[in-house]
């Protein structure tokens, strides 16, 4: 229970790699808000299994992220219900390819903004909170932050901005607060079926372990930087069996 008595607040909580980050910051103690934009009865069910699991520890909560003038209200949600945010992983995301000559103005804005300034906007607001009880920031990043994914170039250049911004996050609110990130590989595929079994493959084959990750791997690498990473600041975890070694 390495982290009883203090609170998480996780983006894009409801399913997936969120869901499995949250289960395992609970299970080490933590209070947790499940943020959600449309997935309610995911969040509901998880919140009510991490209550019945511990009574009062869990809470859900809405929001469209790209609505920065509500994000101070997402933060607020934590600290009325738990009476302080100690843990901020910015985990949601937006995912789909826009090959160069297609790109809309749209497009940008939405990929930009779910990956780079939500967690931006989200982490100044958290900022003052997470200073007094000496906090920590964890950004899901990515492997194609540091090598672009074919037709994906907003997505790319979106995580590409993340990884910076982890890193001048973890000198702006050093020494009080640590900023890292996680960068997962094959991990959870797109969910609209877009990578068929012949590409997944393909990436598995360039992993130097041979095979998919699990979502807890990524949340594994969470709640060590969360927990026992004290010395740790302005770093990003490959968690990827090695396939951004390899690509």
């Amino acid at each position: 229970m390495q982290l009883a008595g203090k609170t998480a607040l996780v983006t894009g909580a409801a399913k997936r790699i969120g869901r499995a980050i949250a289960v395992r910051l609970h299970g080490a103690g933590a209070n947790v808000v499940l943020h959600y934009r449309n997935a309610e009865g995911e969040a509901r069910a998880l919140a009510a299994e991490l209550n019945a699991a511990r009574d009062g520890s869990a809470e859900f909560a809405h929001a469209d992220l790209l609505d920065t003038d509500i994000l101070p209200d997402l933060v607020e949600v934590a600290v009325d219900r738990f009476g302080s945010i100690d843990i901020l992983v910015n985990n949601a995301s937006s995912f789909y390819p826009t090959p160069i000559g297609n790109i809309t103005p749209s497009q940008f804005g939405e990929l930009m903004g779910a990956n780079l300034k939500a967690p931006l906007f989200l982490s100044q607001a958290a900022a003052p909170h997470l200073k007094t009880c000496r906090g920590a920031i964890i950004n899901i990043v990515d492997i194609h932050a540091e090598r672009p994914l074919k037709n994906y170039l907003v997505y790319s250049v979106a995580k590409s901005a993340l990884a910076g911004l982890t890193r001048a996050l973890a000198l702006e609110l050093g020494p009080e607060v640590r900023v890292n990130g996680v960068a997962p590989g094959p991990i959870a595929w797109p969910e609209d079926g877009s990578w068929d079994a012949a590409v997944r493959d393909r990436v598995i084959r360039h992993t130097m372990l041979k095979r998919q990750g699990e979502p807890d791997d990524i949340a594994k690498a969470v709640l060590f930087l969360a927990g026992d990473a004290g010395y740790v600041t302005g770093q990003i975890i490959a968690v990827d069996g090695g396939r951004s070694a390899n690509i």
